[in-house]
């Protein structure tokens, strides 16, 4: 499968997307590492801090169908230029931020209209232009390796950096790092060749938006993603909450989330191969399903270290690697040509979720004084998320001839 990724301009273009998403996700995923200095340095609750962490993720997924339209209609060079600039002035100005206002400023819409710009729906719409049909799975599958292997490269870096110069050092290095990513958009839109061109009718990108809502298979999709993002969400946000409940280091927490990240590297490109071979939407039913079996041990399980880093081993091959069979299907059931638009939209879906995860786990917290509801409730929703993605209408996987 990975054989048609290795043309040079197709193989450069796929790992630029991939090191773009390498920051936006390392960055946006590494978030919750601060809510604990944030709150000894301000004085504000958990609450403040987790609602603003919670726009951040409904405004993350708001950005993705602008940022794909845009995109779609002028070209993504612009956009994931624009992206990585704002991203680093949300960090940038974070550590003058005093009230909870400023935090959703910073964090909750600069950081994440940022991020999301140069994520998921930009970079894997750009890749798929340029890229024959069967080779979209196993691009997908790489740039989602690459924001997988952010958050296991970012987590334990940021949580040294805060230990050692500060939550404030740690926001700048931040802004520097999307600053230093800005030359990968110039070759995630290298024009060496002629972006593939994929035959169906245009008939506009609002109608394409239209058709898309009248489709039950494309809502069905939304309900599943929605439940991803309450998922990673509550988890990216409050695990080191978390962890400081079971009285573990900081550092268990970081470890994690690096470990996520590090599991999720081979499960995005096991996803992207995956899609080449099997239905997306019996691949989406397991990774769902599998989440609700191990929220169920790791509830039954002691709380040591050893415990949150399996947990997160498993967890992690399944984390992001949604992305690739999700895409796959907005790409059989819409084509390409607005695959940055309605796979954007997707993601808004996605966030939407998020935003619940983020703020109803601070909310939790403040009632009950642990998370085990917001547990209960993750894994409900998990297996219904499975059980949604079996009736979308989706063709058998072609197979390829045997040679006589």
């Amino acid at each position: 499968m990975f054989h048609s990724l290795r043309k040079p301009d197709v193989l450069v273009t796929t790992l630029a997307a991939a090191g773009i998403l390498m920051v936006t996700m390392g960055v946006r995923q590494s978030l919750g590492l601060f809510v604990s200095p944030l709150m000894t340095s301000t004085g504000l609750g958990i609450t403040t801090i987790s609602f603003a962490l919670a726009i951040g993720q409904f405004t993350w997924g708001a950005i993705q169908p602008v940022a794909g339209g845009l995109a779609d209609r002028f070209g993504p060079r612009a956009v994931l230029i624009g992206g990585l600039v704002i991203l680093a002035l949300g960090s940038a100005m974070t550590p003058f931020m005093t009230s909870g206002f400023g935090f959703t400023v910073s964090l909750g819409l600069l950081s994440a209209i940022g991020s999301g710009a140069g994520s998921f729906s930009v970079l894997i719409g750009a890749a798929a232009r340029r890229l024959p049909a069967v080779a979209h799975g196993a691009a997908a599958g790489v740039i989602n390796a690459g924001g997988s292997f952010g958050q296991f490269i970012f987590a334990p870096i940021l949580q040294k950096l805060i230990q050692t110069i500060g939550w404030m050092g740690a926001m700048w290095t931040m802004a520097l790092v999307a600053l230093a990513a800005l030359p990968l958009a110039g070759k995630v839109t290298q024009q060496a060749e002629a972006p593939v061109q994929h035959m169906g009718p245009d008939f506009g990108v609002l109608k394409a938006i239209g058709a898309s809502l009248k489709d039950p298979s494309y809502l069905l999709l939304h309900a599943g993603f929605f439940t991803c993002g309450f998922h990673i969400a509550f988890l990216v946000t409050h695990l080191p909450g978390e962890v400081q409940i079971c009285g573990l280091p900081p550092s268990v927490a970081s470890w994690s989330l690096a470990i996520i990240g590090l599991a999720n590297i081979f499960g995005s490109l096991y996803a992207g191969l995956c899609v080449a071979k099997y239905r997306s939407k019996y691949i989406l039913a397991v990774m769902y399903g599998s989440r609700a079996l191990l929220i169920a041990w790791h509830l039954l399980m002691p709380r040591t270290q050893l415990t949150y880093y399996l947990f997160a081993a498993g967890l992690g091959f399944t984390w992001l690697a949604t992305v690739p069979p999700t895409a796959a299907i907005v790409g059989k059931l819409f084509g390409v040509r607005y695959l940055a638009t309605l796979f954007g939209m997707t993601l808004f879906s996605h966030q939407l979720g998020g935003f619940f995860g983020a703020y109803l786990g601070g909310l939790a917290i403040m009632r009950f004084g642990d998370y085990s509801w917001m547990w209960y409730a993750d894994m409900s929703l998990a297996v219904l998320a499975a059980l949604v993605n079996l009736p979308i209408r989706e063709m058998p996987v072609a197979k390829p001839l045997a040679a006589a």
